[in-house]
Formats: structure tokens, C-alpha cells, sequence
């Protein structure tokens, strides 16, 4: 018998979790609340958690493979930010660093999440490593994918272009020009992505105001030192010096144009005891393109153990 084509609309035969929410306020000053998503698997008695942080503009769908096949060993939950996957996208919010990392620093606080390792990926990076800041006693491993945890040394043109006043939002939101062309600027080992997947990753962000977020980070990136944003990631770095101690992994796509190798570099200087593992032949979409790999070393840094 001949098997049938996977058909787009089946991204969710590959994303079959259970959806949870978390109130979160919609503000500092407001007492209305925002949901966010997030899904898990395993035992949530287990001794360690993983917790996943995606980028622009994916969300926790990304993470698929990890929840699947790491949920026998620990207890693994994967976020999507206010704005993105199935969490509540408000048109009036602030869509800042800040706010990413006060929100998820809450989720790790309410959920009581001990013994975290964090599986971070593009701006996850900085809102994960930023909310560890604020729990430091609940998060003890890190597996970094193609990331910055500093102020950025370059933007690259394609980014540059989507925050044109005008073209920018335009691209973004009415064409999902900035999701789509992901789909394959993003690859290099694949020529391309299963239609089922391509969808998935796409799924969420199907209109104008379901894009809101995916503009909102593009728009955050700083380029001066005065701004919020910069600031914050400054401070990231410089405190990142905590984490000098701890289990540290990191896995990166060596043909990724948006986060360079000069970004490996950097971190690899931040965290002279990680583990690196190149992968010469990956692109920006790790866990896409790679995430046997991931899932190996996600599994390694759970057995490893602090000096």
C-alpha cells in the first residue's frame, strides 16, 4: 500500500501536548492578565527539569523532538513568550527583553521549577540566561543553540531591513515575510522542511495581529547603549560570571548568517568550561536541522554534575 503524503495540516499529529496556561499581568499597573502557553511531558516529581526557550519567530513547536524524546528522563516543559505560539498576543503590550524575562522568571517561580537545565535558542538566550539571573538557585545546567547573551556586535542586513519604518511592520505582519523567509534561510543541512513542519512553525501567526511579537523583537534589537535593551544585555553578560561553575553546553550551526561564529567566540569566552560541539554543515534552525544532536547533548548535560 502506498503511503499517504503528510498532509501541512498535520503539524499537529507532531505537536499532540497537552495545552497549560499561566496568568501573567498584562502590566505593572493594570490588573488584567495575558495567558502563556506552555506544554510538557514527563514526571513532574522528576529530579530535573528542562525547560525550553525558543527565539523569533518560532515557538515551543520547535522544541517537539526534546518534549518527546527527553520526557522519559526528566521532566520537560517548553514556553512560547506573550505574543507568540498559542499564548495570548495583545496589540498593546510591552514587548521588551524585560518583560520576556520577568515573565518567564515568574513561570520558573510558580511552577516551583528546581534543578532546571535550560535549552535556550536565539533571543530564548537571553531571556533564559536573564531569568536564571533572577532564580539562581532553581536553574543549574545550560544548553545554548545559537544564541547572544550581550548586546549585539552587528546586525545583519536582513534584519537591518525589517526594522525600516514602513517597509518593516509592512513585511512583517502583512506578508509574514520575516517567518517565512525563516523557513528556508534558516536551513543549510535540509534543502528544505517537511510541509507538516514548515506549517506548524507557522501556525500561530497567520494574520496580522497574531504577528505582533515577531515585529516587536525585531524592533528590540539595540543599537545604541542608552537604550533598555542594551543595557539589560550588558548586564546579562557581565553577571553571566555566575554561571562559571555550572554544566554548560553548547551546540552550534556554523553556517548560521544571523548569529556568527564571532558570537561562539564570545560566548565560549563568557564560559570556558562548556562543551562545544560545531556542527559545520547546520544553519540558524537548529533544532530543525539537528536535533538528534541536541537531544544527545540535552541527555549528557543532565548526567553531568557541578564541582
Amino acid at each position: 500500500m502506498q503511503e499517504r503524503e503528510t498532509q501541512p495540516e498535520d503539524w499537529r499529529a507532531l505537536y499532540p501536548f497537552e495545552s497549560r496556561y499561566l496568568d501573567l499581568p498584562a502590566s505593572e499597573t493594570s490588573a488584567d492578565v495575558v495567558r502563556m502557553h506552555y506544554v510538557e511531558q514527563g514526571d513532574p516529581q522528576a529530579e530535573q527539569t528542562v525547560l525550553c526557550v525558543h527565539g523569533n519567530p518560532t515557538w515551543s513547536f520547535t522544541f517537539r523532538q526534546v518534549l518527546q524524546q527527553v520526557g522519559s528522563h526528566a521532566r520537560v516543559i517548553a514556553v512560547d513568550h506573550i505574543g507568540c505560539g498559542l499564548s495570548d498576543k495583545p496589540q498593546r503590550y510591552s514587548y521588551t527583553l524585560q518583560r520576556h524575562v520577568g515573565n518567564l522568571a515568574r513561570l520558573i517561580e510558580q511552577l516551583d521549577l528546581k534543578r532546571v537545565t535550560l535549552l535556550v535558542h536565539d533571543w530564548g538566550g537571553a531571556i533564559g540566561v536573564g531569568a536564571a539571573l533572577k532564580a539562581l538557585a532553581r536553574v543549574d545546567k545550560f544548553v545554548l543553540l545559537n544564541t547572544a547573551l550581550f548586546p549585539p556586535p552587528y546586525i545583519p542586513w536582513r534584519i537591518a531591513a525589517c526594522r525600516l519604518p514602513g517597509f518593516g511592520p509592512f513585511a512583517m505582519r502583512r506578508l509574514n515575510l520575516f517567518a517565512r523567509a525563516a523557513l528556508t534561510m534558516t536551513l543549510n543541512r535540509l534543502p528544505t522542511l517537511p510541509p507538516a513542519v514548515a506549517a506548524g512553525l507557522l501556525a500561530p501567526y497567520h494574520d496580522w495581529n497574531s504577528r505582533v511579537a515577531i515585529a516587536r523583537f525585531v524592533q528590540d534589537i539595540p543599537r545604541r547603549k542608552s537604550q533598555a535593551t542594551w543595557q539589560l544585555l550588558s548586564s546579562i553578560e557581565q553577571s553571566s560570571e555566575l554561571f562559571a561553575d555550572r554544566p554548560m553546553r553548547i551546540v552550534w550551526g556554523m553556517k548560521d548568517w544571523c548569529f556568527r561564529v564571532e558570537c561562539l567566540d564570545r560566548l565560549t569566552q563568557l564560559f570556558p568550561q562548556a562543551q562545544v560541539q560545531r556542527l559545520e554543515d547546520v544553519g540558524h534552525y537548529v533544532m530543525e536541522e539537528a536535533a538528534g544532536e541536541v537531544i544527545q547533548e540535552v541527555l549528557a548535560c543532565l548526567q553531568d554534575g557541578r564541582d
